[in-house]
């Protein structure tokens, strides 16, 4: 079986209209041979400061920096997410092969990295789906030259970067200006997009 992962249910629905996979199941699709299922873009996310250490959880100019030796992710808290990813988790285990759907870019690398990851499915053989309109056409062309998901590699590694980046700029300059200058008013949310 070859199970197919889009970072949005709509986006499986199309590409399961158009591979053929017209039986609608809990969390996908299924029929010709594929199961088609999704995440709802992010699944998954860096662990917080005091899921490395619980030293971390209050809010102290002696633990800055806070730099954890290995950076790690986590499912993100939420009922349906739970029960997507436990969708996600079963069908990459039965899987012969996975073909990753995420959005062509460095985030849509990301996310669907990260699910994987997650999963424990590092041993199955991944393909990419690399489209950037959603016509029939373009999914037709897409699945007909599939790429070897190593190809992404240093697409994956830059999304990984940036979002490693924004947790240490994010998480310590927000600590560090709201313990120096809020006065007690509120949260100085500092970060490269705010």
């Amino acid at each position: 079986m070859i199970v197919c992962i889009t970072e949005k249910p709509s986006v499986a629905k199309d590409i399961a209209r158009i591979l053929g996979a017209s039986v609608r199941r809990d969390g996908y699709y299924e029929g010709n041979g594929y199961q088609i299922t999704w995440t709802f873009g992010h699944l998954c996310c860096l662990k917080d400061p005091h899921d490395y250490t619980d030293g971390w959880r209050s809010w102290n100019l002696s633990t800055l920096p806070m730099l954890p030796p290995k950076f790690g992710i986590k499912l993100i808290s939420d009922v349906g997410i739970e029960k997507q990813f436990k969708v996600i988790e079963s069908l990459f285990q039965s899987a012969d092969e996975i073909v990753n759907c995420g959005d062509a870019g460095q985030e849509g690398e990301l996310i669907q990295r990260w699910v994987m990851q997650k999963a424990k499915c590092l041993t199955k053989p991944v393909k990419r789906l690399w489209i950037s309109s959603l016509t029939d056409e373009s999914i037709r062309a897409g699945f007909d030259n599939l790429k070897d998901q190593k190809e992404f590699d240093s697409l994956y590694y830059a999304g990984l970067s940036r979002a490693i980046g924004d947790w240490i700029l994010g998480i310590n300059a927000t600590r560090l200006f709201t313990l120096k200058y809020s006065s007690g008013k509120g949260v100085l949310s500092v970060g490269r997009v705010q």
